[in-house]
């Protein structure tokens, strides 16, 4: 199996292949994966990143397709055991923009979609091996309104209780990460603590959770963590001005499982000038939501979207002193012109994550690979999957 040096398995969203059809997913994971592997370790047994539709979900579930896709994978050496279930409907060539959180966990569609992606894992994971779910982070902020809190823990709630049936039954262990973002419900981890601990974890939602399984208070409590937890998106981290470590340190200090976390990157701006917006405009596609967190003297500044951050940069508006940009840059491109990446937040949490043991998971997601402007892209995308699996690899190696 492909593990950093300190045991964590390690791979790729295959999010960044164009392809909603079970067809083409299946397609670009026989094509490409096998590839990537053999850049990196030949020989070895490579775990996959499956991002599903909806569409491919439900394809995919629909006659022998599951238990073909299984022997196809292994045919190959491949294996799944985590999948990206934030995205529900198209994701590339179109629009998505706010879309991507939708349905969210205020609406039902969310949960049977997370259902049935949980079916496909529970078809695919190899014996003894635990799976994780990534999932949006409650709903878009603009959707958060009175009682939203309780809702999506009442969903959470009932999902936790469809996957506690299938490891009591079936022993299939699967948990589900909430993955905070900027300008979501669950946007800092100091956020998403408190989500937990006021309304997923209190007393009362606990004893629904009793309910809903049966289990006495102390076993649902530890049931209900075992199953719902945190995927940890660096790049995220890093846009929202996070400390490295403590993003681990504070999840585990309180209890909260991060079954996944998400090794990117995003664009950092140290001093905004008027020759750093001009190349920053390249950056802005019709295509995804680039969320700005721009610290000045007064603090932190958030924009929802790129262009919206590049007009009060015209204005006159927004803070100078450092912008940093939710974009998913290559993790190995520590420059891109007059910008950085923002490695060395991975490097500070990588440690962090090798040090505690936080995750067996860890999933390199640089969707955004067919938007960088065309000078951030001169190499073949094998190769650029590769690179970055190689610097991770390297980067888990020099934390040991």
């Amino acid at each position: 199996m492909l593990l950093t040096p300190q045991g964590p398995h390690l791979t790729y969203c295959s999010n960044i292949h164009p392809g909603e059809s079970w067809l083409q997913t299946r397609a670009a994971v026989l094509e490409h994966a096998p590839a990537v592997r053999d850049r990196v370790a030949p020989n070895e047994r490579f775990g996959i990143g499956l991002r599903l539709s909806n569409a491919a979900v439900t394809q995919l579930l629909d006659g022998d397709a599951l238990p073909r896709f299984r022997e196809e994978l292994e045919a190959r050496n491949l294996y799944v055991f985590t999948i990206n279930g934030f995205p529900y409907g198209p994701f590339h060539g179109t629009s998505v923009k706010a879309q991507v959180y939708r349905p969210d966990w205020r609406e039902p569609e969310r949960e049977h979609y997370t259902r049935r992606l949980a079916d496909a894992m529970e078809g695919l994971l190899p014996t003894g091996l635990a799976g994780s779910i990534s999932t949006v982070p409650g709903c878009f902020s603009a959707r958060v309104a009175e009682g939203s809190d309780e809702a999506i823990a009442e969903a959470l709630r009932r999902q936790a209780a469809d996957l506690w049936i299938r490891a009591r039954d079936r022993g299939v262990e699967i948990a589900l990460a909430l993955e905070p973002e900027p300008c979501c419900a669950l946007e800092t981890i100091a956020e998403t603590i408190a989500f937990f601990r006021d309304h997923l974890l209190t007393p009362e939602s606990v004893r629904r959770f009793g309910a809903l399984t049966q289990l006495g208070a102390a076993e649902a409590e530890s049931t209900l963590r075992r199953h719902i937890g945190v995927c940890l998106d660096t790049c995220h981290a890093a846009v929202e001005f996070e400390d490295p470590r403590a993003c681990v340190a504070d999840l585990l200090a309180e209890g909260i499982r991060i079954p996944k976390v998400q090794v990117t990157t995003g664009i950092r701006i140290p001093d905004m000038t008027a020759a750093k917006a001009a190349s920053l405009r390249a950056f802005a596609d019709d295509v995804y939501l680039h969320q700005v967190v721009a610290r000045g003297a007064a603090g932190l500044t958030r924009y929802t979207d790129l262009p919206q951050a590049l007009a009060a940069f015209d204005e006159g508006s927004a803070p100078l002193q450092e912008w940093r940009v939710h974009f998913h840059v290559p993790v190995f491109m520590r420059e891109l012109g007059s910008f950085e990446n923002t490695q060395d937040f991975v490097v500070q949490a990588l440690r962090e994550v090798i040090r505690s043991g936080a995750t067996d998971h860890l999933e390199l997601e640089t969707y955004t690979w067919d938007v960088l402007p065309p000078e951030h892209r001169q190499q073949s995308l094998t190769d650029a999957i590769a690179g970055e699996l190689s610097w991770v690899l390297s980067a888990t190696r020099a934390s040991g």
